[in-house]
This record gives structure tokens, sequence and C-alpha cells, in this order.
């Protein structure tokens, strides 16, 4: 991590690719547009769930931020596409973690009656970075150390 505050980097395996770093669409989005590095179209037909789809990207934030994965806005009104995990939450410390650098991956279901089709290079994800809250008592300080990526911490409450 570099001296700034949040950022995407793109993940290792991947750094000779040449690939579309997510960007704000306009002056005052509050999204990061991310897209599909792929290589080929992504399809997906009505009732379907998508392959796991890699952003090729990881992020960097403050302690006490998180990056909020939603889906395009527009695929989530005209087709009815929501993420197999309704939000995707990027926790600060998944960012280099052991297992995957913190790589972020995105799997979309369409929930719809029209195929969608997500063309290379095309948006079809945003991030969104937020502060959250502890309650009181708690502390960045406590808890344990994130030590694997996707679905790590569970079975540790």
């Amino acid at each position: 991590m570099s001296d700034k505050n949040r950022d995407f980097e793109v993940v290792s395996k991947y750094s000779n690719e040449t690939l579309k770093k997510p960007i704000r669409a306009t002056k005052h989005a509050a999204g990061y547009d991310i897209f599909n590095n792929s290589g080929f179209d992504i399809i997906i037909e009505p009732g379907e769930l998508s392959d796991i789809l890699t952003t090729k990207y990881k992020a960097f934030m403050l302690p006490d931020e998180a990056l909020f994965i939603y889906p395009r806005s527009g695929h989530g009104f005209k087709y009815s596409v929501r993420l197999a995990n309704t939000v995707g939450i990027i926790d600060s410390d998944y960012y280099n973690n052991p297992k995957n650098e913190g790589e972020i991956f995105i799997r979309l279901h369409n929930q719809g009656t029209k195929t969608l089709k997500i063309l290379r290079g095309e948006s079809f994800a945003q991030g969104i970075f937020a502060k959250f809250l502890l309650i009181d008592g708690d502390s960045l300080d406590n808890g344990d150390v994130r030590e694997g990526g996707l679905g790590s911490t569970t079975g540790k409450v």
C-alpha cells in the first residue's frame, strides 16, 4: 500500500494485462464503475447465476472504511440482476490477504426475464467506499487478524 488513503490496484497475477480501472463516470457519482476485464462477453440467461467474475483488482482503504459492491443500477432496474450475495462488503483487511491478495470477485444472478449481455470492457458493477461506525466500547484493535480471503471470517463469532 502506498501513502494514499484509498485506491484500486491490479492484482499481481494480472499485472501484464491491459485493464480498465474502476472510475467514477460523472462528477458527482458516488460509485466507481467496475468493468468486465475478463476478455470475453458475459452472458447471463434469465434465472441463471453467472460464473464467479474477477474484477482483477483489489482495493485498499483506511482501517475504518469498507468498499460496498453493488450491481450497476441499470442492470438491476432493466434486468432484475442482483449480486448473488446481495451486497459485497470488502473490509480494509481483505487487501493483500495471504489467500488471494484481496482480489475482488463478483457473482451476478439474473432474476429477470431478459438475457443480460455484458460486453468486454463494459461496466457491470459499482463500488462505493464508506466509513463505518463502531459501538461504544469497541475498537479497531479488537478481533483477530485476517488470514484468508472470501468467507474467511465465518465461524469466528
